[in-house]
């Protein structure tokens, strides 16, 4: 075990995301799976995961995501939501929406499901099914009103990036009509998949600005009809954001192979082996890892984090971040503008601006799907 975290320090994990599989029938370009996903085909078992719950809840945990890939891709997945609410968790399907047929809808509904979040690309048709590389836009219709059917709170994810931000009006309209309790605005964060197409996806600044302030007329348009969370990309900000609620203190997530990850990005850093569940139990994981005690407290702090006032605030931003942007995760999140790095993050966003009003600079965006997987990984 750490010293810098003392097991009686640390709070248990009040979240478990379960990523059951990397298998998934979209091939979104800003996907944050990893680059390498195809050659990941070992998947927990049922009894595995089940088991890893019941470790998870006995530590504390109380919130259950199951998510991908396409968690529906898996067969046992009603059994799993069974159990997890058995073990009086909040259940939560994280999903596409492909493969939600109403005879499972109803079966989950039977085992305990809580809530749904389902996913869309765009408002219309046509760029919907551009950016996942399929034809499911009538399907995700379909499906929005198979929650609806079923008395579902619904949360409705749309990822924005330079394609779609300008039809943010549209995408509101949408959500109203489906009568969305909760639209998720996620703009883009340059991880996995993202980061690969960062200049294709980059918006401007003004693009920004003209999105979020037709949010701000919804949003005092519809009241508390539907709440809009509207979250700004990273590399526009000045303050870096608490990822995870710091590392190794909320969130747990375990992967489709059982490894165990403080954070979705998390294998993206160097010098950190991340403990599996199938060889440690949970409370190994969560309390006595090197991987999940790297991070904690501010020992590991360089400056300017390490003598910053608002370090218990961010915790010194992302690390996955920090290490993308500048080679070394424990560096200040370069978001932050006391980080000796920021400019070079202003120079990223500028840069990619100049791409777009120039797309013959602009390289085609690489979809996610198993060829360019392994095309990625070689590069």
């Amino acid at each position: 075990m750490s010293s810098q975290a003392p097991t009686r320090q640390v709070p248990p994990p009040l979240w478990l995301l379960a990523e059951l599989t990397y298998r998934c029938p979209l091939h979104c370009a800003f996907c944050y799976n990893p680059l390498d996903y195809a050659k990941n085909t070992k998947e927990l078992s049922t009894e595995q995961w089940v088991s890893v719950m019941k470790q998870a809840r006995e530590l504390g945990a109380v919130q259950l995501g199951f998510s991908g890939g396409e968690p529906l891709v898996r067969d046992d997945l009603e059994d799993l939501v069974a159990e997890g609410h058995r073990l009086g968790f909040y259940t939560n399907l994280i999903t596409s929406g492909v493969g939600l047929t109403e005879a499972r809808i109803a079966r989950m509904k039977e085992c305990g499901l809580d809530h749904i979040q389902l996913s869309f690309q765009d408002s219309t048709k046509e760029m919907n099914d551009f950016l996942s590389s399929t034809k499911t836009f009538d399907l995700k219709s379909r499906v929005a009103n198979l929650i609806k059917q079923y008395d579902y709170p619904m949360v409705l994810n749309v990822v924005l990036h330079r394609y779609n931000l300008d039809h943010v009006g549209r995408i509101i309209e949408m959500a109203l009509e489906m009568e969305v309790e909760y639209l998720e605005l996620a703009n883009t964060q340059f991880y996995g998949w993202a980061l690969v197409n960062r200049d294709q996806l980059m918006p401007t600044r003004e693009q920004l600005q003209r999105a979020e302030a037709v949010v701000n007329e919804y949003r005092a348009k519809v009241g508390n009809k539907v709440r809009i969370l509207f979250v700004v990309p990273d590399y526009f900000e000045e303050r870096p954001k608490a990822c995870m609620n710091g590392w190794g203190s909320v969130f747990l997530a375990v992967a489709a192979d059982g490894t165990a990850l403080p954070c979705h990005a998390a294998r993206t850093l160097p010098g950190l082996t991340f403990p599996n569940v199938a060889e440690s139990s949970v409370r190994e994981v969560w309390y006595e890892s090197d991987a999940f005690n790297r991070y904690r407290g501010d020992a590991w702090m360089k400056e300017p984090c390490r003598t910053c006032p608002d370090k218990e605030k961010d915790f010194g931003g992302c690390r996955c971040q920090a290490y993308a942007l500048t080679g070394e995760a424990e560096n200040a999140d370069p978001v932050c503008g006391k980080s000796a790095h920021h400019e070079g993050l202003q120079k990223i966003v500028m840069q990619a601006h100049v791409k777009q009003v120039q797309p013959t600079a602009l390289q085609p965006i690489v979809f996610r799907n198993d060829a360019n997987s392994c095309k990625v990984r070689q590069e």
